[in-house]
């Protein structure tokens, strides 16, 4: 009898043309997982999942985590209030979790944490333009799950974000630095199934360390069925 695969849902923008979906939707293909859009302008089918994908896109609105008003920002107030009940569910059913981007600066909210509103100022030894090619460096913890999940202590990510995690959230923790310091990815402190990382994966499957945290969200997730 064949394995059932797993079912993972993605969230993200509602646009019909989102080179995130599409990419994430490859490499969780290339993982061996069913996937499920999930979006403002995307129904969820009903159907059970196993596993769950925060993606990256808008800022998030500043008064879910105490921040300000200032900077070049873009908003949608309906995503962060889907994607937080979404979270708030797979945290209640115990499902694992990727947090990509802006999906793992919302599960930092989500717990409690907090967000730089804008790290542009921050950046002395990393440049701050924005590139979906793996040219920045991340360190990540020895001890961290992370480090077990993608064989590696020293990354080369891409970058496409001008926010991240500040403060971390209850239940959370920090396993991941760039060059100024700032983090690049959080855990969970609990052995729950959960992993944030600041760059795009979806955009790096070609690159075997960053599949393997698609690899391992699927494992994770058939271990539910």
């Amino acid at each position: 009898m064949a394995q059932r695969k797993p079912r993972i849902g993605v969230t993200g923008a509602g646009k019909k043309w989102s080179p995130s979906w599409w990419s994430t939707r490859l490499a969780l293909w290339l993982c061996g997982a069913e996937v499920e859009r999930i979006s403002v302008h995307h129904r969820p089918s009903g159907l059970p999942l196993q596993g769950l994908i925060i993606g990256g896109g808008s800022d998030i609105s500043p008064e879910h985590y105490g921040g300000t008003l200032e900077g070049k920002v873009k908003y949608d107030p309906e995503r962060d209030d889907l994607e937080t009940r979404w979270i708030k569910k797979a945290l209640r059913d115990k499902l694992p979790m990727l947090g990509i981007c802006r999906g793992a600066q919302l599960i930092n909210v989500v717990h409690g944490g907090n967000l730089y509103d804008d790290i542009r100022h921050l950046r002395e030894h990393t440049y701050n333009r924005p590139g979906l090619l793996p040219t920045k460096q991340v360190f990540v913890r020895g001890d961290a799950n992370l480090a077990e999940v993608v064989k590696k202590r020293k990354l080369r990510v891409n970058s496409l974000h001008h926010q991240a995690v500040h403060d971390v959230g209850d239940g959370l923790r920090i396993i991941a630095h760039d060059l100024d310091e700032i983090p690049q990815a959080i855990e969970s402190t609990d052995q729950r199934p959960i992993i944030g990382v600041q760059w795009h994966p979806e955009y790096l499957f070609y690159v075997p360390s960053q599949l393997r945290l698609f690899r391992w969200l699927v494992k994770q997730a058939q271990s539910l069925l």
